[in-house]
């Protein structure tokens, strides 16, 4: 075993505990000397013996071990130590106390660094030490904690049909205990109730009845649905109590046992109670019951649609895939599905994992990962998504990616995590909610004693009456449901627009960013150069002029050359063979085409070869003020044009940064151009600050400089070179289709690329923590207002009284109340849209017209 706890029996020996740590980068003898030394400075360790061989620092404690402890002292000696992650389906929570009680049963395992429990997803994540914490090892504290525990699988979609299974059944059992508890309840409520309201009822029932038979019909009705429907409370609500950890089902068994168990007595032992106090309350008891299950049965129908993102995702998945085996296309489960194989796609079907086209061509409808309508265009080389949808044509892929590596079942995972999260604001709710229902259980004891000695006759009844309404009423489900609903439903929506939150916290730092600062190559703009102008002189033409630049730009390497070569690729301009090249470092090219003598280069080459420019000097200052610099073309001795080639703003760009000022931001731009074309692009996008001539290594120190008055800064950008900005700035967020290494150093993914994701994740970031307020204050508001009326506090004011029944129907309602508020996100409406129309081409290929929308 990797951990091996041992307490010496002996008597004169104290306890002591051993813990044995992975720990990774030693490389010599020095290596284990620094980590020895750095371990037995830690209070408590005996003895710390490392291994260089096994790479295991063994350690003996006394008393206890204390293994984060322990891994602080090797990480600040320099080295590391394994970590792993967990994840465990918890049952029968209830109630925010139910999470704080879990979540300390884990932390208390030792080699657990962090453990999180969610409500709404009825899930833990553990953060414990590799090799140390086994899966028994946190069931087992989970079970000693009393609830349910299982791994989750592998199988993103098998863990996911698993949930929903058990959600199906516990809703089915809800709904079935609802329905009896119902029917056994509606005669008791009739007969008390309806004597109360009803004179002639009440005259029926004495007369024909009589009020001892009466009771006895109330006694055995409200016994069947304690002990029938109401008998979940009990199971898990008595032993929760006993623990000395009561919960929300502690409440609601104190409660109706206090009503029933009171009026039982009314009914066959009423001399036993003070003169004038034999009532029953069978009514408020099995009231409660069925009112409690309600909210339940609502509230589990809440939680199913809260999820629903992640069941839209897994529904994505392709159960089979036509697989060439043999040089015979057969038709396999997803499972089977191997990389290297070459899948068939017809269309309409989807593709079922990722690979790469290798033949055929279609249109690909990827929305349901990136968020765009548009299709994209596939041919023989283009990536393909598992789970998009092929659209006219059909092609063969070689499969890249299977199982848990696809692009889809990454993003579940990132989706999961982001919902699993606890965010900051929720620390203030965790530590008022473990002391909750303790401190409501004594303001109902205090509230019966206050009344059985202040109160008026009949005494007893109103000190019971208004302490099972205190009991009843309090709501620790709301407390526990405010925050993880409203950051599942917020999370799901933000998949659905293409929006991934890789930490849950990135969801409410966003919304306390104030200055976004947005990398400008390939952010802002295309990311590779393209001919933006071409003006030619008096007595040459366009194409003419770009033939011949083109040709001679094909013996260059450079980016602007490229640009060059493409431009007339795009024009179908064929290309005649050149002789002479020759470079003029700094200057420019020339060579001849077919037989002409063609040069191209900066001002400077056109003054060298004898040429004046003045002829385009209007031009070039046009093209300088849009942050261009000119280059010219001379032809045979002659000046032929003046071009520009420069890296184009992205179509979206503009209406992007006006979204992102509506929203009350300060945009800001980091690029490497000189000083004067970054200013010029500046004032052409309307962005406020400007970083220029910045070296990949000095994007850090840029944005420390926006940090001016403790201005949070979140960080767009896609590059290898972003990775350290990203994750220096308060929030990072990477284009999805950029390198691995910025998209694990960003806290946001924006899987459609696009500078548009960017105010829609701020949006939905300000909506969701405006969202998970409202949740707050009404969980807190709902108890500090109705807690003190239910105890009678308005009684000496205006005599009023809150019945048991009336409580439990608030208690239920406030649940479902939260859940619903919750799902007011699923229509959110992201800031910017793209309204697609689209059409059928001549080839029958869909041609996307796309329309900008900005929403405020």
């Amino acid at each position: 075993m990797a951990f091996v706890a041992q307490q010496s029996a002996h008597p004169a020996m104290s306890s002591v505990t051993r813990l044995s740590l992975p720990v990774e980068g030693m490389t010599c003898a020095s290596c284990v000397g620094r980590v020895e030394r750095a371990l037995k400075e830690v209070p408590g360790v005996q003895t710390a013996v490392v291994n260089l061989a096994t790479e295991r620092a063994d350690i003996t404690f006394t008393g206890l071990a204390d293994a984060k402890a322990a891994v602080r002292a090797i990480k600040n000696a320099g080295y590391t130590v394994r970590e792993d992650t967990t994840e465990l389906a918890i049952e029968d929570m209830t109630c925010a106390s139910c999470v704080g009680r879990v979540e300390k049963a884990l932390a208390k395992v030792p080699g657990v660094l962090e453990a999180t429990v969610n409500l709404a997803t009825e899930r833990a994540r553990v953060r414990h030490l590799a090799g140390v914490v086994s899966t028994a090892d946190l069931e087992a504290a989970v079970i000693r904690a009393g609830y349910k525990s299982r791994r989750l699988s592998a199988a993103t979609a098998t863990a996911g049909d698993q949930d929903a299974e058990r959600r199906e059944s516990e809703a089915r059992s809800l709904r079935r205990a609802l329905l009896i508890a119902s029917i056994l309840t509606l005669p008791v409520f009739i007969i008390e109730m309806g004597s109360h309201l009803v004179p002639a009822m009440h005259h029926w029932v004495m007369g024909v009845l009589g009020q001892q038979t009466s009771w006895t019909i109330q006694f055995a009705l409200a016994t069947l649905v304690l002990f029938g429907p109401g008998l979940r409370f009990f199971h898990k609500g008595v032993p929760a109590l006993l623990r000395g950890a009561p919960d929300m089902n502690s409440l609601v068994s104190l409660g109706t046992a206090a009503a029933y168990g009171y009026s039982v007595v009314a009914t066959f032992v009423p001399d036993v109670l003070p003169p004038g106090t034999a009532n029953v309350y069978f009514e408020a008891a099995v009231v409660i019951v069925t009112l409690i299950l309600l909210g339940r049965t609502l509230e589990a129908r809440a939680k199913g649609r809260t999820s629903q993102a992640i069941k839209r995702l897994v529904g994505l998945q392709a159960k089979t895939a036509r697989v060439q085996r043999n040089g015979e296309t057969v038709e396999i489960a997803l499972d089977q599905v191997s990389t290297g194989d070459v899948v068939l796609v017809r269309p309409g079907e989807k593709i079922p994992v990722d690979g790469e086209v290798v033949e055929g061509a279609s249109y690909v409808d990827e929305s349901m990962i990136t968020g765009e309508p548009v299709p994209v265009s596939k041919g023989v080389g283009a990536e393909v998504v598992g789970g998009t949808i092929n659209k006219t044509g059909a092609f063969s892929f070689r499969v890249t990616k299977v199982g848990a590596n696809t692009v889809l079942a990454q993003i579940i995972r990132l989706v999961e995590q982001a919902q699993g999260s606890k965010l900051p604001i929720q620390a203030l709710v965790d530590k008022v909610t473990m002391w909750f229902v303790p401190a409501v259980m004594a303001a109902a004891a205090l509230t019966f004693l206050v009344w059985l000695i202040f109160g008026p006759d009949p005494a007893l009844s109103f000190a019971l009456v208004n302490a099972v309404a205190v009991l009843i009423i309090a709501c620790p489900c709301a407390m526990g449901l405010a925050t993880p609903t409203s950051i599942m439903v917020g999370t799901g929506r933000a998949a659905e627009l293409g929006i991934l939150f890789r930490k849950g916290e990135a969801l409410q730092a966003l919304r306390d960013v104030s200055v976004i600062a947005l990398d400008k190559t390939g952010t802002l703009t295309k990311g590779r150069p393209e001919l933006t102008d071409l003006v030619p002189a008096e007595g040459f033409e366009y194409h003419e002029v770009l033939a011949l630049v083109a040709a001679v730009e094909t013996r260059s390497e450079h980016p602007i050359a490229e640009a060059m070569v493409a431009a007339a690729k795009l024009r179908d301009i064929t290309l005649a063979p050149i002789e002479g090249f020759y470079a003029t470092p700094g200057f420019g090219v020339s060579a001849k085409v077919a037989g002409r003598t063609v040069a191209v280069g900066a001002d400077r080459f056109m003054t060298h070869l004898g040429l004046d420019v003045a002829s385009f000097q209007s031009t070039a200052q046009r093209l300088g003020e849009h942050g261009m610099s000119p280059l010219y073309a001379a032809i045979d001795g002659r000046l032929a044009a003046v071009i520009a080639v420069a890296d184009p703003i992205k179509e979206t760009t503009p209406a992007a940064i006006k979204a992102l000022h509506a929203l009350g931001l300060k945009v800001a731009m980091i690029t490497g151009d000189n000083a004067a074309t970054a200013a010029a692009i500046a004032r052409q996008l309307g962005i406020d600050e400007v970083a220029a001539e910045v070296l990949p290594d000095g994007k850090v120190a840029a944005l420390k400089k926006f940090r001016i008055n403790g201005a949070r800064v979140a960080f767009e950008g896609d590059g290898i070179n972003d990775a350290p900005a990203l994750a220096e700035a308060d929030v990072g967020l990477a284009i999805g289709t950029g390198t691995d290494v910025a998209i694990e150093a960003a806290d946001v993914v924006l899987m459609s690329g696009d500078l548009r994701g960017v105010p829609n994740a701020i949006a939905l970031s300000k909506a969701t923590i405006r969202n998970i307020k409202q949740n707050l204050f009404w969980a807190f508001a709902y108890n500090a207002v109705l807690i003190p009326v239910a105890a009678g506090a308005l009684y000496p004011v205006n005599g009023t009284l809150l019945s048991p029944i009336f409580a439990a129907a608030a208690m239920a309602l406030s649940s479902v109340f939260v859940l619903g508020n919750a799902l007011r996100l699923k229509r959110f409406r992201a800031p910017m849209t793209v309204e697609t129309r689209t059409e059928t081409s001549a080839n029958g290929a869909p041609a996307a017209k796309s329309r900008l929308v900005i929403e405020h």
